[in-house]
């Protein structure tokens, strides 16, 4: 097979199943979150709870699958993961009782992180080459975007035809049944990104030809990446831009409890925001690779924060609905840039090409607690305090995180430099 279209069909598999394996957990919730609450019959907190519990396992399961990354197939790994995360698509086509589907929030926290994520963080390095980090990075954010944005919009479209006439008049079995359709479309997506893994990444993970490590876990690699403050100074990056990347979880919530919005509208505004991610993840991540990636994030953040406090202060007008989608343009194209990048400054750090999944593993292990504790701050908030307010207090959370990443960053350009 000619070289190119190799690293085209093995980028392309890699987008696709990138985006695929979290689309069952998070983005049914993430465009139907009115609509998952109603029919589930469960508050903001008790879904909140569930993402709780999803976190918990990923945070168990990221070091461990960072050491399997840097010494297994990628593409055995992936498979395996992408079907036993399907399985459980099956169960949340059901609409289980609050006690399934706590439990199956808990099962994906497994298959979506231990024996994927530092395997696809891991082939996109090998594949970006010491040159093409930044680029890299950006078109697999930027291709997944894509790809959410087509499925978010399809769904969203296949949502309302399901229904028998306006959602105003449909009833809540008319939902339930729209949204397990919804589900397993999804559902057959994620077994079909399987297939594809197995038929287009190469079988050594990430398209060299460097021979897999030793299947022994050196622990001192584990000690080497510990004592890189540069590592940690990373972890804080990725933990303060993936806050402001699950605070647009809320953006349907604010649509609907501060616009009047319904159901349908409110899905509309989160699937504006997906359709920025292409965009931005591909512009921040060629623009890393020319400008410098740790620049280009001081930049997002200081975006994300201007955006978040213009909710939190209450400045969008309730009668100009165009202002929510402004400002969901603006702070999604800097969330999505922050997550084309974040990634791509391993070498900035220092990390040597043989201990990325290892180093995976720790910067994720911190860097993704927003899994934890995000859904039950956003849940509370909005549940204690009812229509804008709720919301407002939320983003401001949000501001906050925002302004420690753009401190974390600097301190992190500053210590790169003078290594």
């Amino acid at each position: 097979m000619n070289p190119n279209t190799r690293r085209f069909l093995t980028m392309f598999a890699l987008i696709f199943s990138g985006e695929a394996i979290f689309s069952l957990p998070f983005v049914v919730a993430r465009v139907f979150r009115p609509t998952l609450l109603d029919t589930f019959e469960i508050t903001n907190l008790e879904l909140g709870t569930a993402f709780s519990l999803y976190g918990i396992v990923a945070m168990l399961s990221y070091v461990p699958g960072g050491a399997l990354a840097d010494r297994f197939s990628a593409r055995s790994m992936m498979m395996a993961s992408l079907l036993s995360t399907a399985l459980g698509g099956i169960l949340f086509a059901q609409i289980p009782s609050m006690f399934w589907l706590k439990a199956l929030f808990a099962f994906w926290g497994l298959t979506t992180i231990l024996l994927f994520w530092a395997a696809i963080i891991r082939a996109t390095r090998q594949w970006g080459g010491s040159e093409g980090q930044g680029s890299a990075f950006g078109i697999l954010d930027g291709g997944r975007g894509l790809f959410a944005a087509l499925l978010a919009s399809g769904l969203v479209a296949l949502f309302g035809s399901l229904l028998p006439g306006p959602i105003e008049n449909a009833t809540l079995g008319d939902k339930r049944a729209a949204l397990s359709v919804v589900i397993w479309i999804i559902t057959g997506l994620t077994a079909m990104a399987a297939a594809l893994v197995y038929l287009c990444v190469p079988d050594e993970g990430g398209g060299d030809n460097e021979p897999q490590s030793s299947n022994k876990i050196d622990k001192s690699q584990l000690s080497e990446v510990l004592k890189n403050p540069l590592v940690w100074l990373q972890g804080i990056i990725i933990i303060t831009a993936y806050t402001g990347y699950k605070g647009m979880d809320d953006l349907s919530l604010l649509a609907r409890d501060s616009f009047g919005m319904n159901d349908l509208e409110a899905a509309q505004v989160t699937t504006v925001a997906f359709w920025t991610r292409p965009f931005a993840a591909l512009g921040a991540g060629f623009i890393g690779d020319r400008l410098g990636g740790v620049k280009t994030i001081m930049t997002c953040f200081i975006l994300m924060a201007i955006g978040d406090l213009v909710i939190a202060a209450g400045l969008l007008d309730p009668e100009l609905p165009w202002m929510l989608f402004m400002n969901v343009v603006i702070t999604g194209a800097a969330v999505f840039g922050l997550r084309g990048l974040y990634f791509a400054i391993f070498d900035d750090a220092g990390v040597p090409p043989e201990l990325t999944g290892t180093a995976v593993g720790l910067v994720s292990v911190i860097g993704y607690t927003p899994d934890i504790f995000i859904g039950p701050i956003n849940g509370y908030l909005t549940d204690t305090y009812k229509g804008a307010l709720g919301h407002q207090y939320f983003f401001g959370v949000l501001a906050v995180f925002a302004i420690i990443g753009f401190v974390s960053a600097l301190f992190f350009q500053r210590l790169s430099s003078a290594k």
